[in-house]
């Protein structure tokens, strides 16, 4: 897959971003860094576009942007002069999606049929966008139509809120999913960034759901493991199992039966997407172990450790 398009898929959201003026978007930009999600497509649906996209692309290089709500090679041609790095349009448009692959930058169009489908492999791509999403059918659709396209990754967009982007998110061909909701209109043309800011937060911190599973303690040896556990166990009113590497005081405390990973113990967190929250913690300086990783049946990653430890406490993060 296109390396844009794999950070895309990393970041798990798009937000779709109408702006009227161009002077706002570097600092919208920044917010949404700041807030944990350095993506934007920047619709041609206000003559700021251009201009916005300009300004995104030298002042906030961390920024990946991209246009979207392209309708012509025109339009495709404005965007990547002003520094977008993807395009997204609205329909199958072939000339434009022609002139983009001629151009070497990805291009995601509407698709919401099967003959929409096979013209996009017919075309080389591998991502398409469904739009719009909940008004076509929404998730059930997308399993229903994707079936004899395995190839195909699906960025839905239309209809797309906190209430329904894990579900879309938990579905193995949804690469990320578009959203206006991460940038209202009023709050940007108020200036209220640190507004957006906290939005964006709040959208990054429902797409990793990181939970504390379980805290791991150290113990000397298979006795001191025992006696650790059944204190535990007796302080949370739960009860001892016993394993051939540790014992669990009920599900949320493990105690190792030799000294292991962290020079404390170790904390589990669960999330509902490891590649993915590996990407995000990559960005906050956190490095996985990948030899500590796991895998399930399907070559699917269900643990790793992450490299560095925190006050003492290696990090273990577990699929939910």
């Amino acid at each position: 897959m296109n390396s844009i398009l794999e950070q895309i898929g990393a970041l798990g959201i798009v937000p779709v971003i109408k702006i009227e003026d161009a002077d706002k978007a570097q600092p919208l930009a920044e917010a949404m860094c700041a807030g944990g999600l350095p993506l934007a497509e920047i619709t041609f649906r206000t003559a700021s576009a251009a201009k916005a996209i300009e300004n995104v692309a030298k002042h906030v290089p961390d920024m990946l942007v991209g246009a979207g709500t392209v309708l012509t090679c025109e339009q495709v041609d404005r965007a990547l002069d002003a520094g977008a790095r993807f395009i997204v349009s609205p329909g199958f448009n072939e000339k434009v999606v022609q002139h983009c692959i001629k151009r070497g930058v990805p291009i995601t169009p509407g698709c919401s049929c099967p003959s929409d489908l096979e013209r996009a492999i017919e075309n080389g791509l591998e991502v398409v966008k469904f739009f719009p999403a909940e008004q076509s059918g929404g998730l059930k659709y997308i399993k229903a139509i994707s079936a004899p396209y395995a190839q195909l990754r699906f960025i839905p967009t239309g209809g797309i809120s906190t209430k329904n982007l894990n579900e879309y998110l938990s579905f193995g061909k949804v690469l990320a999913c578009g959203g206006s909701w991460l940038a209202p209109a009023d709050l940007v043309a108020a200036g209220d960034f640190a507004g957006v800011e906290r939005i964006v937060r709040e959208a990054v911190s429902l797409v990793l759901g990181v939970t504390i599973r379980h805290i791991g303690v150290n113990a000397a040896d298979a006795g001191a493991s025992l006696d650790t556990a059944r204190a535990f166990a007796s302080l949370l009113r739960t009860q001892v199992k016993q394993g051939n590497s540790s014992n669990f005081a009920g599900t949320l405390v493990e105690v190792m039966k030799q000294p292991f990973r962290g020079a404390h113990g170790h904390i589990a967190l669960g999330v509902n997407n490891i590649p993915r929250a590996l990407a995000y913690m990559a960005r906050c300086g956190f490095a996985a172990d990948m030899e500590s990783a796991k895998y399930d049946d399907a070559g699917a990653i269900k643990t790793v450790y992450l490299s560095d430890e925190i006050g003492g406490f290696a990090i273990h993060l577990l699929q939910n």
